[in-house]
């Protein structure tokens, strides 16, 4: 029993330890974004905020154009990954279910488009839009975040289809639906953890994504909220409160998709790395 305790105790050491260190940021990134001014520029630092105040996500919110980039980013990333979702589930299901020649040349293709860095294609990208006159556009945006995700996609999805019986889309044909239907009506429903833990993955991208807004839309109504938020402690100086608070606000849809799709996320995650 004691050495059972003890094999038990150095996992659970190592998780506490490892929370910590990832909780904590978080945790004072939000706690100095409702800690009065006097409070962030004490000597002696102030762990819970006694005077909590908005006036720090007040400022942030009256910056210029902030509301209009927070459409641009909900509107760029939520489309993206619808786009990934819809042509992934066909992909996935040709790969899954479909015997092609080339196959296999697809799939090592995808996991080459998952490792390559997008960094280094930048001016090439940036070459592309700017011939096609759509330079400060959301268009080429959405559809380059979505072809950022769409491998990951692909693959997860893939092995989901995969792992459902053929035996019941057959059943299903067999009681008169058409393929079409019979993906809808069973595969489909299925397919719900690998939906999750996909469309995370891709809103995490996509919402956080730098590089390309930055070279791609100089308009400052053009561009997202990553940019925003890389100029604002520029903007406002050592308002620490402030910057604390604009990233508070920057965080928070992902905290919230998180904590709303984190049990199917990980399990999604975790399926789709063995089956298939």
């Amino acid at each position: 029993m004691k050495r059972s305790a003890a094999g038990r105790l150095w996992p659970n050491a190592t998780a506490i330890v490892l929370f910590v260190a990832f909780a904590f940021p978080v945790y004072w990134m939000f706690s100095t974004a409702f800690k009065p001014t006097s409070d962030i520029i004490s000597e002696d630092p102030v762990w819970f905020p006694t005077n909590a105040t908005f006036e720090h996500f007040k400022t942030a919110t009256d910056a210029d154009n902030f509301w209009t980039l927070v459409r641009n980013s909900l509107t760029v990333t939520v489309s993206a990954v619808a786009l990934s979702l819809v042509l992934a589930l066909l992909a996935s299901f040709a790969l899954a279910r479909m015997r092609f020649k080339g196959r296999r040349g697809f799939l090592v293709t995808f996991m080459i488009a998952q490792m390559a860095p997008w960094e280094v294609m930048v001016i090439a990208i940036y070459m592309i839009i700017r011939d096609g006159e759509m330079l400060n556009s959301l268009v080429p945006l959405t559809l380059f975040y979505m072809v950022m995700v769409l491998p990951f996609t692909i693959l997860t999805l893939r092995s989901y289809v995969a792992a459902v019986p053929k035996e019941l889309e057959e059943s299903a044909m067999v009681d008169g639906c058409t393929r079409p239907q019979a993906f809808i009506r069973v595969i489909f429903p299925l397919l719900a953890p690998g939906l999750m833990a996909t469309s995370l993955f891709g809103f995490i991208t996509a919402w956080n994504e730098f590089p390309l807004v930055l070279i791609l839309n100089k308009d400052p109504e053009a561009q997202t909220l990553p940019l925003w938020l890389a100029k604002f402690q520029t903007n406002f100086g050592d308002d620490w409160g402030a910057t604390m608070a604009a990233a508070s606000l920057f965080a928070i849809p992902i905290l919230l998709l998180f904590l709303f799709l984190q049990r199917k996320a990980v399990g999604g995650l975790t399926s789709g790395a063995v089956k298939g």
